[in-house]
């Protein structure tokens, strides 16, 4: 069975720096795509970005230049860092990760973590 663990996220004052790390267990994980969505109250989940199996890269534009998206294939891991934190970036973050498992891709979720920016 798939499991995601995030960290904790955390408050943060504007411009602050925060590191969000995502735990995986019962996948292969160099095969997988993980992302990172988030979800502000009333808004939809959305993406933040996301790391392919080969290690490319996709940013949203409202990050792009601040959070850096990467994994560690021996840890079964993944990291979110962001900087430069601003009080938009406020929401819940989730971890996601993506195979292909029996001929169908599934996408499993974290339980997700606040992150609180402050101005």
């Amino acid at each position: 069975q798939v499991q995601l663990v995030e960290s904790e996220g955390g408050l943060v004052q504007a411009g602050g720096s925060l590191r969000l790390s995502c735990a995986a267990s019962g996948v292969t994980f160099s095969l997988i795509r993980i992302a990172w969505y988030r979800q502000a109250p009333g808004k939809e989940r959305d993406m933040v970005a996301r790391i392919n199996s080969d290690g490319t890269t996709v940013y949203a534009d409202s990050v792009k230049g601040r959070f850096v998206i990467s994994k560690n294939n021996a840890q079964s891991t993944a990291f979110l860092q962001m900087n430069n934190l601003k009080p938009q970036d406020t929401a819940v973050y989730y971890c996601s990760a993506t195979l292909l498992s029996a001929g169908l891709w599934r996408t499993y979720w974290g339980q997700g973590t606040q992150v609180t920016v402050s101005s």
